[in-house]
């Protein structure tokens, strides 16, 4: 039975971070497209954050040769972006191990999500077994920092509330210490805006994204299904 792995690779020099740290209240999620070359397409989706902010993040990006957006649907935005790189042009000189890097693409494992964040990438992935983990992490261990938050057996179940991103748990705790789930309401949307500094229209986005998640981790998987 293969392994599902939640981790993160502390490396500033991976794609697309300086999108991140330039935007930091947007979530970006990065998919490679592998059927490209040496410079494989990404497909960016962004949630949360101004437009104008993200669009200008990306043009300024030295990892970013052009970029185009081809789709939208409210606070959420999908990009195709050209790197300005190949991955070993972008990490020659953050890793030792280049060839270990080439190796990594054959490996038995399928990266299901990245996580852009300024200080890198949080991925979770599935692995064939432990011994095609222990190479993938052995790697990142050697050239740069990486942290295993989970590790499961394919199809185990997990924890309630587990597919919040850090954004979406930062969200809602701020929301109930502040009281904006109280009867009566103690807060208003634009008070947690506030203390998260996004706008009123990206907090209610992240708190239903949220909220939703929760519900189909807890209330969406009972069966037999609850009485109506």
């Amino acid at each position: 039975m293969g392994l599902v792995a939640e981790f993160s690779i502390d490396c500033e020099a991976l794609p697309l971070t300086d999108v991140a740290a330039d935007v930091p209240e947007a979530t970006v999620v990065l998919e490679m497209q592998f059927n490209h070359g040496a410079r494989p397409l990404f497909l960016v989706t962004v949630q949360d954050g101004p437009q104008p902010d993200i669009e200008d993040a990306l043009a300024e990006a030295y990892d970013v040769g052009e970029w185009t957006l081809i789709g939208q649907a409210g606070e959420t935005r999908r990009y195709q972006v050209i790197p300005a790189l190949s991955l070993e042009e972008q990490l020659g000189e953050e890793l030792d191990d280049l060839a270990g890097l080439e190796a990594l693409a054959t490996a038995d494992a399928i990266i299901e999500r990245i996580d852009v964040v300024p200080d890198g990438w949080r991925q979770t992935g599935w692995f064939a077994d432990r011994d095609a983990f222990s190479k993938f992490s052995s790697f990142w261990q050697q050239n740069a920092h990486f942290r295993l938050h989970r590790l499961t057996q394919d199809g185990e179940s997990e924890p309630a509330g587990d597919g919040l991103t850090d954004r979406q748990h930062e969200a809602l705790r701020i929301a109930y210490e502040r009281g904006y789930f109280d009867i009566p309401r103690q807060a208003a949307l634009e008070d947690v805006a506030m203390e998260l500094d996004i706008s009123p229209s990206s907090v209610s986005e992240r708190l239903r994204r949220a909220q939703t998640q929760l519900i189909e981790e807890t209330v969406a998987t009972t069966w037999p299904p609850l009485p109506d």
